[in-house]
């Protein structure tokens, strides 16, 4: 069996005594399970074994939620795993006691235990969640599935379509995942990548499509470490949100697309492909485009293209904190190979078991990088003194990043750090609670470099 490609660039309130005992049987009705287990999945080609993973109610990726804009989300999450497991809502600003990270917000739910997660998402758009509880293990043995919180009113597409890209570290001749999740390689290096790309949990992804068919795609970058460059073919159209949150207005699609772990892309994209494909494709190190997702072309949805697309409503409290006013913190990244940092400090930092440091600390630590009050406007840089790039996230708020010629960009939940740069954010500090702020390269994250603010 040849190695897999390897490649480097997501009540109505009753009446009478009948309507109320059947809102009482409602309110004793437990939320629906959301459950981890292990699982078998098809994620190498057909003709090889199937894969052993880690699964949300046994499939891969994770079984997809949506609900509509304000209303409640409620899951009971089963953990059927041997080992202790919590649950993540990526990018829902929401209750702090909700967010899922153990040690931090809850403890991690035991091994044959349940948690009830139960909390109203405010805001429209695409997000994902995940295991927060060793996190480099157990996303990388597929615990993760995407969460999606509709608009009240939908833009005009024929179709919505969910694309979960993600890679996977596989025996080449056994198609089971690698059992090293600790590799010292992965922990101070650029993080533990796949050698199998695939998108929902397929090795190669093909959908259907009719020429001019317009398509809302939400693209969510699940890997655990790998930054996608996509470029798309026979599809043209604009991007309408980031990290789930609204752009002003819709912005034709780049040339390349950049998606870093954990980051989210909404294309609303036109099928203009004259032959019988079109294809989102990726750049791989061998500097070629190779197929993420193939379209087969059949048919035509209409004769002519339509106009473009109106911009996505905005959610609530999007308003761009006050630069004049904000507090600024600054945060070094610091650490792994090939790094700035001395033998003897690298090699003090290795005896902690951690490779990396944020703001000269290695992990979370019992107190918070900044303490800050609830409205506070907040300028945070991060100066990247790393020979590696960074997806720094932030929990529980989206934050803007402040661009060079000072105006603020859209908002984002996670952003891309270069080597030897610095990249400012601005946010408000809006939401109470502890938050995580760590790199989504989960290898980096679990060995040093995670930390977290608090709001009060």
């Amino acid at each position: 069996m040849q190695n897999f490609q390897l490649t480097r660039r997501a009540v109505l309130a009753g009446m009478g005594a009948t309507a109320l005992t059947a809102r009482m049987g409602r309110a004793q009705t437990a939320p629906t399970p959301l459950t981890a287990q292990r699982a078998m999945a098809q994620i190498a080609p057909e003709g090889y074994p199937q894969t052993e993973v880690w699964s949300y109610d046994g499939t891969l990726p994770g079984p997809q939620l949506r609900v509509p804009q304000g209303a409640r989300l409620q899951r009971r999450f089963v953990n059927k795993l041997d080992v202790p497991s919590s649950v993540h809502w990526h990018g829902i600003r929401i209750d702090n006691a909700m967010d899922g990270v153990a040690g931090l917000t809850q403890d991690a739910v035991p091994a044959g235990q349940t948690f009830d997660y139960d909390f109203v998402a405010p805001d429209a758009g695409t997000y994902w969640y995940h295991a927060h509880t060793n996190s480099m293990e157990q996303v990388a043995r597929g615990l993760s599935g995407a969460l999606i919180i509709e608009e009240p009113d939908a833009p005009d597409v024929d179709r919505d379509e969910v694309l979960l890209l993600d890679d996977w570290l596989l025996d080449p001749e056994t198609a089971q995942l690698e059992q090293d999740f600790t590799h010292p390689m992965d922990l101070s290096h650029g993080g533990r990548f796949g050698n199998l790309v695939g998108t929902n949990g397929h090795y190669a992804l093909t959908l259907t499509a009719k020429r001019h068919e317009r398509l809302r795609l939400r693209l969510i970058n699940a890997a655990n470490a790998r930054i996608f460059v996509l470029r798309l073919t026979g599809l043209t159209g604009w991007q309408v949100a980031l990290d789930g949150m609204p752009l002003p207005a819709p912005e034709p699609i780049p040339e390349e697309l950049v998606l870093a772990p954990a980051q989210r892309v909404d294309l609303i994209v036109d099928v203009t492909s004259d032959g019988a494909q079109a294809a989102i494709e990726r750049l791989g190190n061998d500097d070629q485009w190779h197929s993420q997702v193939a379209f087969e072309i059949s048919g035509e949805a209409s004769r002519s293209r339509r106009d473009a697309p109106a911009p996505l409503p905005p959610n609530p409290n999007m308003a761009p904190p006050d630069l004049t006013q904000a507090r600024p913190l600054e945060m070094k990244i610091e650490g792994g190979a090939m790094g700035r940092m001395s033998r003897n400090q690298m090699q003090g930092l290795m005896q902690s078991g951690n490779f990396w440091t944020l703001a000269g600390k290695p992990g979370p630590g019992d107190a918070p990088f900044a303490q800050l009050s609830r409205g506070e406007p907040v300028r945070l840089r991060f100066v990247n003194d790393t020979a590696f790039p960074h997806a720094m996230h932030l929990h529980g708020m989206h934050f803007r990043e402040v661009l060079e010629d000072g105006s603020l960009g859209p908002m984002r939940d996670t952003v891309l750090t270069f080597a030897g740069r610095s990249h400012e954010v601005a946010f408000t500090a809006d939401n109470p609670g502890k938050w995580l702020l760590h790199c989504h390269m989960l290898a980096h994250a679990a060995a040093g470099m995670s930390s977290w603010i608090e709001v009060t």
